[in-house]
């Protein structure tokens, strides 16, 4: 125990000495929100990596997919890297960077109103943005809380306030700026912590040859009397695995908190650099996640919850608790680093897209505009100081939201990222993959993409979940591009001029 607090304290210290060191570079909107749009490729990198894999991956996804498809799990780990994190550079990288720093767009709701020239979009983008990042975030606390709590034994309501509190201290001070650096050091905790675990695990079984063996004698829920599914390279259900890899993978693509990385790179070389440097993070984490999480059977059944069903969330704990203290220390900050990367990226994201999508609305001019009205620079500084006030008022806001629904939560970790992610990525990566590419696309496409992601979200969920939220969120975010592509085509198109002007980046 000893042990553990040492470290554990040692974290905390240099996350808070970090927001504290950051202070002077979180004094204006640009410098809170995207860190002077000049961060290098290996923070910007390992900031989308941390921000991608949190407790959520660690304990809610491994823990539940490793017992549904075993070793197969792997995949989604496989598919987080190629395509969660290599395609999302290669393809959105660079235009991203380019677009939203050429009309001066600060959060991805700012992006859909400039670019499909509506304040409307833009308000209701960042009321979906904010809704819907609340359920991640109560999931991030739960499956943070659940690993303290065998940890160190301290009760899982306490376990959450201090997970807050921590969180919240750091963003506050430093911004984004200070958010990249934690992520950096969070992400290498992350790689060493990760191998290191695995290998405890898979000794503790008698190494990795005896651990599959083990995993191939047990029989398959589909087919109790045929054994070795969970060692297979598909695994028992590969139609369901390959809904949860679209999901967690392609889910990226559209999610504010993700995209906003590549609005702060400093250039297209960092871009390709950070490409690689993010591609290999995510083998190592995600594929290291998953594949642990796929022997979670030969750990034995895990309790049941009050309705009878198997309590997920309790897998990977329960495959660690037997592990030398030291080893548990180290899952711990592991646990720890992933959870406050990503809870870091989300509190900021939500009161920056609330503060100004919503509270500051400015009409910026069109590219290529004369802007009317100018005010003075000291007035203007005044304004963003203010801004950046209100947005640390909001992070304790949405700090405190989330909190409610992690000391009382509805469901499983899985479900409640499948909810977030599904009406998110549902409703925003297809218009502004599309918006970033396509000189065609139209505001109203933008609207009933918009009412798609939300609608068949909100509508399963408040029928119970006929489908299940993680294939239902993989239908909303490949439904999205053909309802993008064909309201195009048959509504109003932008005026050209405008148009051009926008897309005029990429010359």
């Amino acid at each position: 125990m000893t042990i553990k607090i040492i470290l554990t304290i040692i974290f905390f210290a240099v996350m808070v000495t970090v927001g504290i060191y950051s202070r002077k570079q979180a004094k204006s909107v640009d410098g809170f929100v995207l860190g002077g749009r000049n961060v290098g490729p290996w923070l910007t990198a390992f900031a989308y990596g941390t921000s991608y894999f949190s407790a959520v991956v660690f304990v809610g996804y491994a823990g539940q997919f490793g017992w549904k498809y075993g070793l197969s799990s792997a995949w989604i780990g496989v598919g987080n890297a190629v395509i969660g994190s290599l395609l999302a550079w290669i393809l959105l990288g660079r235009r991203t960077k380019l677009m939203t720093q050429h009309i001066e767009s600060r959060t991805m709701p700012d992006f859909f109103g400039t670019r499909f020239d509506s304040q409307r979009l833009r308000v209701f983008a960042s009321v979906i943005a904010f809704v819907f990042l609340i359920p991640y975030t109560a999931g991030i606390y739960k499956g943070i809380s659940t690993l303290f709590e065998m940890g160190f034994g301290i009760p899982y309501e306490y376990c959450v306030v201090i997970m807050a509190l921590l969180t919240a201290l750091y963003v506050i001070l430093g911004g984004y700026k200070a958010t990249a650096m934690n992520d950096f050091i969070q992400g290498i905790i992350m790689l060493f912590g990760i191998v290191i675990v695995i290998a405890a695990v898979l000794n503790s079984q008698g190494g990795l040859t005896a651990a599959v063996d083990k995993l191939a004698q047990l029989p398959s829920d589909a087919e109790p009397t045929q054994n070795g599914g969970f060692a297979t390279l598909f695994g028992p259900d590969p139609w369901n695995l390959l809904g949860v890899v679209i999901l967690t993978s392609l889910g990226t693509w559209g999610l504010p908190q993700m995209v906003g990385k590549f609005y702060s790179i400093t250039d297209e070389r960092a871009i390709r650099r950070g490409t690689i440097i993010s591609t290999i993070f995510a083998f190592i984490v995600a594929g290291g996640c998953y594949f642990l999480g796929g022997f979670g059977r030969i750990f034995g059944t895990p309790p049941t919850l009050p309705n009878g069903s198997l309590e997920f969330d309790r897998i990977v704990p329960s495959m660690l608790v037997t592990l030398p203290d030291i080893i548990i220390a180290l899952v711990v900050l592991l646990v720890l680093s992933a959870s406050m990367s990503t809870l870091a990226s989300l509190v900021l994201t939500s009161s920056s897209t609330m503060t100004l999508d919503l509270i500051y609305r400015d009409k910026r001019s069109q590219p290529g505009e004369v802007e009317e009205g100018a005010i003075d620079d000291t007035v203007a500084e005044r304004i963003e100081r203010r801004k950046v006030v209100v947005m640390r008022v909001l992070i304790v806001f949405f700090i405190v939201l989330s909190l409610m629904i992690a000391l009382n939560p509805p469901t499983f970790i899985a479900q409640l990222m499948g909810i977030s992610w599904g009406a998110l990525a549902g409703a925003f990566l297809a218009p502004f993959m599309l918006g970033l590419y396509w000189r065609g696309a139209t505001t109203a496409s933008v609207w009933a993409c918009f009412a798609w992601g939300v609608g068949i979200t909100v509508v399963n969920m408040m029928l119970g979940n006929p489908i299940n939220p993680i294939n239902c969120g993989a239908i909303a975010m490949i439904g999205g591009f053909p309802i993008v592509l064909i309201v195009s085509l048959i509504t109003p198109k932008l005026p050209k001029q405008l148009v051009d002007d926008i897309f005029a980046c990429y010359k």
